[in-house]
């Protein structure tokens, strides 16, 4: 099995892919979010509600989980809360502590924003904490902006953003 420490991003790239989310996934896609959560802050209701129903949550409400494999091995995952017609909300982006920096989260991240497109985004949000410097960061990179935190949908949450999408993005 590849070790993100010892392999190069084109290495990487030949044995990650990134999948739409299935059942079987829900296991996985718990944990990673529980991994990061509990690291920086404590598990609220919603996000147990999120994580013990994703589907039902997320892709069931016209939204999308994607997952990300490495050699079969799920690694990481991002999910698209549907919000209206054409906004989205990107939630639950977790990569594996052990392939964090290894370039994983901005694949994700930009196949997210992709699925976006297809699903009829035109608008897509995020709430997180100034906590996260680098998920923060691969936000802004991607064009994401800060615009007011008008949701209380989670305590630790004291930063939004938005990326407003056209065709041509």
């Amino acid at each position: 099995m590849l070790n993100a420490k010892d392999q190069t991003e084109n290495d990487l790239d030949s044995h990650l892919r990134i999948v739409a989310f299935e059942p079987c996934h829900a296991k996985a896609f718990r944990a990673l979010n529980l991994d990061w959560i509990e690291e920086y802050f404590g598990v609220e209701e919603l996000d147990r509600q999120q994580l013990d129903f994703p589907q039902e949550s997320f892709v069931d409400t016209g939204g999308a989980i994607l997952m990300v494999e490495l050699d079969g091995r799920v690694v990481g995952c991002c999910a698209l809360l549907k919000h209206g017609n054409s906004v989205y909300e990107v939630s639950k982006m977790a990569v594996m502590r052990e392939y964090r920096g290894a370039g994983i989260g901005k694949k994700l991240f930009r196949a997210v924003i992709e699925r976006a497109r297809l699903l009829g985004a035109l608008r897509l949000e995020i709430i997180s904490s100034t906590r996260l410097p680098r998920a923060i960061g691969l936000y802004k990179q991607a064009g994401f902006v800060e615009v007011p935190l008008e949701s209380d949908a989670y305590a630790r949450g004291n930063i939004a953003l938005e990326l407003r999408l056209t065709g041509a993005d």
